[in-house]
């Protein structure tokens, strides 16, 4: 079994995984209206994702986090979208129609319910965007929320 992460304030935790706030804002693999869920193949890497949308005003906010682990079943089909695939601009921010198209696709297509994507912040590593309005969606083991900061140091 496969482990992701997701890290959101507290006070989120019951709309976790509606992937409400996607929908509205829309993210970097989606445009706005598409409800999804975006998780992290490490929790470092889920932090470093929340870090970069951060302020030195959020250092507060940065103290009501939680980790949220995500069993991934082996059997549940994963589509991949290479980073050789991608416009080069593809890391810009804010993020280009280009990535938000190819996620949005991948979600009308209906086709799986993970999307293995390459991240903005290190194209070496990998986020999942999950689709909750997929079958294998709820296939998948979601566990306790635990208490989760960042080091204060990295504040400097």
């Amino acid at each position: 079994m496969k482990r992701a992460w997701r890290l959101i304030r507290k006070k989120r935790i019951s709309d976790a995984f509606t992937g409400e706030g996607a929908r509205l804002g829309g993210g970097r693999w989606n445009h706005v209206g598409i409800p999804v869920v975006y998780v992290s193949e490490t929790l470092s890497l889920a932090a470093l994702e929340l870090f970069v949308h951060f302020t030195r005003r959020d250092i507060q906010l940065s103290k009501s986090l939680v980790a949220i682990p995500v069993d991934i079943p082996p059997s549940l089909k994963t589509i991949e979208i290479s980073i050789k695939t991608l416009d080069s601009g593809w890391r810009a921010s804010p993020p280009p129609n280009s990535t938000k198209d190819l996620g949005t696709g991948w979600v009308q297509k209906n086709s799986s319910g993970i999307l293995r994507v390459p991240s903005a912040v290190i194209p070496e590593e990998h986020n999942l965007v999950l689709n909750p309005l997929h079958a294998d969606f709820k296939k998948l083991k979601i566990g306790k929320a635990r208490p989760f900061a960042l080091d204060e140091r990295i504040w400097k």
